[in-house]
Order: structure tokens, then sequence, then C-alpha cells
């Protein structure tokens, strides 16, 4: 990941993290994720972090039962960085989350205003803040835009094909796996994996599976409309 000006150091990264919990949403580290708040408590949790190093840690919930604090966590998120904040008239925030750093839970902390908090364990993660040169070989990158093809035929959705073919290796993974609607145990699949060549790989199966055609189903061969 290419560090920004404002980024924040292993050092600096927060040692109580807000969470956020939200089935299906996937942030990964370098990608951006848009969200609008409006409930009282996440309203509570934006206004603490833009005044606590702007972190908030985006997780899902396992959908298997509940705690003190309210439904069960998995054990593994991913910190976003406020980059962009708006106030609307109706007394919602707009803000974009950029992907920094995954993290496992140590520890729920109690509840703040009604928000979650962890101490979060960023050690297994620490990778994800160096400048990678990692990339996706070039049999793995052909796999992804032909199984993202077919996806988008089955799909029917409409894209700017030549941008994506022109997207660097972590571009395309991290905005295809953020932007797909896969069920929220594949998300969480993508966010564990380890290395942009494995998340490549479960990326270009999870389309694949997505691309399957229903027995008797028509497949429409028309390819993906280029705006």
């Amino acid at each position: 990941m290419t560090r920004g000006p404002f980024d924040p150091t292993y050092e600096e990264l927060p040692a109580v993290l807000p969470v956020f919990p939200l089935a299906g949403v996937l942030l990964l580290p370098s990608g951006k994720l848009p969200l609008n708040i409006f409930e009282r408590r996440y309203l509570a949790m934006t206004r603490d972090s833009l005044s606590n190093g702007r972190m908030i840690g985006m997780i899902q919930p396992t959908g298997l039962g509940d705690t003190a604090n309210g439904p069960a966590l998995y054990p593994t998120g991913c910190v976003g960085r406020i980059i962009s904040f708006a106030e609307t008239d109706d007394g919602r925030y707009l803000i974009t989350l950029h992907g920094v750093i995954r993290f496992r839970i140590k520890q729920e902390l109690d509840l703040l205003h009604g928000f979650r908090r962890v101490t979060p364990d960023y050690a297994p993660f620490r990778g994800d803040l160096a400048e990678a040169a990692e990339s996706i070989d070039d049999i793995g990158r052909a796999r992804i835009l032909k199984a993202l093809q077919r996806y988008f035929r089955v799909n029917y959705v409409s894209a700017n094909w030549e941008a994506i073919k022109k997207m660097d290796d972590l571009t395309l993974v991290t905005t295809i796996a953020m932007s797909c609607p896969f069920e929220p145990t594949d998300k969480q699949a993508l966010l564990e994996s380890e290395g942009l060549a494995a998340r490549g790989q479960v990326l270009a199966a999870l389309l694949e599976m997505g691309s399957i055609v229903p027995p008797g189903d028509a497949d429409d061969s028309t390819p993906p409309t280029r705006h």
C-alpha cells in the first residue's frame, strides 16, 4: 500500500478503537468506503473519532448470537481513517473511510455513548502498512478479468471495462472485492486472505461461483457495456 502524507505510522495507531459493525460491508487496506451515518450512537462514534485520530474499525457481525454489547463480531476487521466529512441539513454525517490496516479484537470494552469499542491487535497485519510491491501473476490477473467479465454479463452489470483493465493489481482486487455484493462470509474470507495473490484467488473463485447460470436459464453472451 502506497503511504500518503496523512497516513498513520504503526506507532500512531489507536490503542482503543471504535468499531462499526455492518454485515456485508467490506473495507480493505487502501480501499475507500463511503458511509451515510444517521443513528445516534454512530453519530457519537463519528464525533469521537474526529477528535481522536479519525479512525474507525469496520467489522462484520457473525450472525451467530449476541453478546452483552450487541451482536457477536468476527475477530478480524479493518481500520479506516476518515478522509472526508460532511454534514447534512437533516442531521446525518457523510464520511469516507480509507483502509489503513486490519486488526484482531483483543478485548471488547464497555459501550461509550452507545457505540462499541475494542482493544485492537495490529501486530499480525503490520505488513498492511508496508510499501508493498506484491502483484498478481499474469495468469491470476487474466483469471480475475475473465471471471469478472462473465460475472458482469450474467448479473447485468454495466461497467467501464477499459478503465477496469487499466487498474493496477492492488486497485483491481481491492475495488472489485469491496464493491461486489458477495455474502458476508465471503467478504470475511476476502478480508482474511493473506497477501494480494491469495486475495485475488479468492476473488476469482467468488466471481466464478457468482457467474454460474442455473439450469434452464439462458446465458446472455453480450459483453459488458462500455461507457
